[in-house]
């Protein structure tokens, strides 16, 4: 799932300079239609009169877009498939051939210590890591002068050279007119327009064309003006991003498509990753193709190539400058022993395994461990009579190989890569631990759907490999290890071998049994334990049974009419809130609940003390 955030920013009242009608207006209906329309989850809304945030003015003085620049853009937050769009609605000069935001406070006699330049804007925009920064600036509104040239010439071509696409509500030398007609400016009319229904402008190649004749139609029809908007989308691909995909075509994926396998033909495979990332998007999850074309480039990466990207246009074409060589995680192997039992309980085997697994290093001494999980065929669900409804029917289904946590994520994991949130820091809330019960080795729960993808996504761009929740038929796969028995133990389980509750439950008169079958009850310890207390499955995995509740990829369905079967997960489209997968019960539940083959659903958004996740990478 990827990550929208913005700042939008609209300044009617300045204290040195002419004021404008409808600019904060304009900052306004930006910010409703990020929000309602295009799905961004954060925007940051900086105006004459807008709210605090976390007891800070956010009215748009140079000291506080300053401070916003360097608290909120001084380590990465984003990554590959993310997007992040400044909106600027006021005005804007040019000085000593830079081009100058003025905030407002900006005073025209001392451009230099009272304004923002824009190359300071993006280069700290950059920093935010999302692949796709897209700068908006309404800011040649007219000062009551055409001498001289506007702005514009000194962003567009630093902004292209940093891959920042920047949409100009003017050319240089001419003026941005505010439509009284509309309550607003003629750019930001067309913008929305363009962007919204009525255009439908998923890329920025059509939502350039779009700009083109309708911001002059409007100012024609007004003013009796000119006024001539434009774009700069460099690379060329740039200009085949999708910036709403609820408006995509086929035709707007396809080129996408195009545009990832051509940056793989020419060894540039982040840019490749990051063009499937966005089909993926487009295509709310559900393109085999991209899924498929992600774990070839993972595979790619995991056998050691050296990626040797396009030389930039600095770089000269005998430099080795920009060429990266990525190293093969060395494969190690453990011992361990795992346990079997029969219908009673009684531990009637044992037996000594290994597996191969590989450390990924998190910094100050954490680590995560992902175990290889060989590809295979199994049977999925249960067959009729022994199941509930929603187990069935069964199926076969083919998974390929993967890797998998040993252990679900922990606290300590959790943090290590969840960070200090700089939006946090700035409200005063900096808890990046969300368990009830705490400690470094216990994992993390509380946790809802939406912050696992979360934390993959971090992972993933901390690590340089693409992590992500498994598929339910990853899960059910990597649990079951060759067997077909209730349990990985064997026929019951016990409170000695998992985390769950062993006790009987009276919930409303009818009394639940804390035993599973013939087997014994036990303890109910009430909350999480360590992770790696009890004994594996055959490969190596830990706790896949009980203490806490593992997040899956995919949406909920009553049954598995209709699952796929190559081990992918199983997505609806456009439907983001709907119920997501949970596997392997918890310290909470009763050991029915944690059969292998039982299914729970919640809302991405629930949050609970048993509920966890442990995270996969996957390859063709």
């Amino acid at each position: 799932m990827s990550k929208n955030w913005a700042i939008a920013i609209g300044i009617n009242r300045y204290d040195y300079l002419q004021p404008l009608n409808y600019a904060k207006r304009d900052a306004q209906l930006i910010q409703q239609f990020l929000r309602s329309e295009a799905g961004f989850e954060k925007i940051f809304f900086f105006t004459d009169d807008s709210p605090e945030i976390g007891g800070k003015s956010t009215r748009p003085t140079r000291a506080n877009l300053r401070r916003v620049f360097l608290e909120l853009f001084n380590q990465p937050f984003m990554g590959a498939g993310d997007n992040f769009w400044f909106f600027f609605s006021g005005h804007g000069m040019r000085h000593a051939e830079r081009d100058y935001l003025m905030p407002s406070d900006g005073h025209p006699g001392d451009i230099a210590e009272t304004a923002i330049p824009i190359n300071f804007v993006t280069e700290r925009l950059r920093r935010c890591g999302a692949d796709n920064v897209v700068l908006i600036l309404d800011a040649c509104r007219s000062l009551g002068t055409r001498a001289g040239e506007g702005i514009g010439r000194q962003t567009a071509e630093e902004a292209s050279q940093q891959g920042v696409i920047s949409i100009f509500s003017c050319s240089p030398q001419e003026y941005s007119y505010e439509i009284e007609a509309f309550q607003q400016g003629a750019f930001t009319t067309a913008l929305l327009e363009g962007l919204g229904v009525r255009g439908q402008c998923a890329t920025v190649e059509r939502l350039n064309q779009y700009l083109n004749f309708r911001v002059p139609e409007i100012v024609r029809q007004h003013n009796n003006g000119r006024q001539t908007p434009y774009i700069i989308a460099e690379p060329v691909n740039k200009s085949h991003l999708i910036l709403v995909p609820r408006y995509a075509t086929l035709a707007d994926i396809a080129t996408l498509k195009n545009d990832a396998y051509r940056a793989k033909d020419e060894g540039n495979l982040d840019l490749s990753e990051q063009l499937w990332i966005r089909v993926l998007a487009a295509a709310s999850g559900t393109d085999i193709e991209a899924v498929r074309a992600l774990q070839r480039i993972e595979r790619l990466r995991w056998e050691g190539q050296v990626i040797s990207p396009p030389p930039s246009r600095n770089t000269p074409d005998n430099s080795t400058k920009g060429t990266s060589t990525v190293e093969k995680n060395p494969l190690k192997t453990f011992q361990f022993e795992t346990v079997t039992v029969d219908a009673q309980g009684n531990i009637t085997n044992r037996r000594n395994c290994e597996a191969k697994y590989w450390v990924e290093d998190l910094g100050n001494g954490v680590t995560l461990e992902m175990v290889q999980i060989p590809g295979g065929t199994f049977m999925m669900g249960l067959p009729e009579g022994e199941a509930y409804l929603s187990e069935k029917p069964q199926h076969q289904v083919t998974v390929p190989e993967f890797f998998m946590g040993k252990y679900q994520v922990t606290q300590a994991q959790y943090q290590a890569v969840m960070g200090g949130n700089i939006f946090q820091k700035i409200i005063g809330n900096n808890n990046n631990n969300p368990a009830n019960f705490k400690g470094e080795k216990r994992p993390v729960e509380t946790v809802s759907w939406n912050d696992a993808v979360e934390f993959c996504q971090k992972l993933s761009q901390k690590t340089g490999k693409t992590y992500r929740l498994p598929s339910e038929a990853e899960w059910e796969y990597a649990c079951r290890a060759g067997t077909t028995t209730p349990f990985y133990f064997g026929e019951t389980i016990t409170t000695d071998l998992a985390n769950y509750r062993g006790t009987d439950w009276n919930y409303e008169g009818t009394l639940y049994p804390g035993n599973y079958d013939k087997g014994p009850k036990g303890q109910y310890r009430e909350q999480t334990t360590d992770v790696g207390k009890f004994p594996p499955n055959s490969f190596g995995l830990y706790d896949m049974h009980g203490n806490v509740w593992e997040w899956c990829q995919d949406h909920w369905h009553d049954n598995y009419n209709g699952a796929p079967t190559n081990g992918s997960a199983w997505l609806n489209d456009n439907d983001n809130q709907s119920r997501r997968l949970l596997r392997g019960g918890s310290w909470g539940y009763l050991p029915v609940n944690c059969r292998i083959a039982y299914r729970l659903r919640y809302a991405a958004d629930f949050r609970n003390y048993d509920v966890g996740f442990r995270v996969v990478l996957a390859f063709a």
